[in-house]
């Protein structure tokens, strides 16, 4: 639908009775590009209960020509009750929900893995031969998130190092430990997924598990520091505290328990 100027500037919806809440949105919907944020748009204007007056922008001269007449550098542009609510952003900060701050600290993100790390290793418990053991789900959880922080870590091993250089007690010492640290963390995991080389895999995961819960110990509850846990990679917003420190003595008690013989 091409943008035709002649047409009154966004006149949006107006709410027409009690129940009846209308908006426009004008959004590019070209036949190379459609703008995601648009369809967010017009999802988030609908989910509030919005009426939509939607008007697509399929051409590259229509959406230069809305943002020109309108004055805007942007799409999509949101319009209620006449007044020009702005882009996606804004939209969700107009109806209560603006987005959270990128540079923000969360927890969500480790939640979140170790959730899912809890439910790989049940499932892996459910579908082992002999049927559902509670060890071997709780072995098939550890060694997951060990896998799924490993994983992490290796996306910028080098911005990992530089993080963990900030706290780790050994790495400090020897720095090629914290370029070595991603490895060993998801190798150890592997090889408690797949049960075999205990000698091996348990040592290792009881060292780093041992080392890091130190180092936290040290960085946060001694010396006071208010620092980024590098558990999740370069990109890490989670506080170094407790969440760390209660990941890095279950990867040393996962240790203890390879080495009894019970991974």
């Amino acid at each position: 639908m091409p943008f035709d100027e002649t047409r009154p500037k966004a006149r949006a919806a107006e709410t027409d009775g009690a129940d009846r809440k209308t908006a426009a949105l004008y959004r590019m919907a070209m036949p190379d590009h459609l703008c995601p944020f648009g369809l967010k748009s017009l999802s988030l204007l609908k989910r509030a209960g919005y009426e939509v007056e939607d008007h697509p922008l399929e051409t590259r001269e229509a959406t230069d020509a809305f943002m020109e007449s309108h004055g805007v550098k942007t799409t999509p542009q949101t319009f209620v009750g006449g007044e020009r609510i702005g882009g996606y952003d804004d939209l969700r900060a107009w109806l209560g929900k603006p987005l959270p701050d990128p540079e923000a600290t969360t927890y969500r993100p480790i939640i979140a893995l170790l959730a899912v790390a809890a439910l790989m290793g049940l499932g892996i418990a459910w579908a082992a031969p002999g049927g559902f053991e509670a060890g071997r789900a709780l072995v098939a959880a550890v060694a997951s998130a060990m896998c799924l922080l490993g994983l992490q870590k290796l996306q910028d091993v080098e911005g990992f190092s530089t993080m963990f250089l900030g706290y780790d007690l050994l790495a400090r010492r020897h720095v090629p430990y914290a370029y070595a640290y991603p490895y060993l963390e998801t190798g150890a995991g592997l090889l408690m997924l797949a049960g075999i080389a205990p000698w091996l895999s348990g040592p290792v995961a009881l060292a780093i598990g041992g080392i890091g819960a130190a180092s936290v110990i040290k960085a946060v509850w001694i010396d006071g520091r208010e620092l980024t846990c590098a558990c999740l990679g370069a990109g890490s917003r989670t506080p170094l505290g407790a969440v760390s420190l209660g990941e890095n003595l279950g990867m040393a008690a996962m240790g203890l328990w390879a080495l009894a013989g019970l991974v």
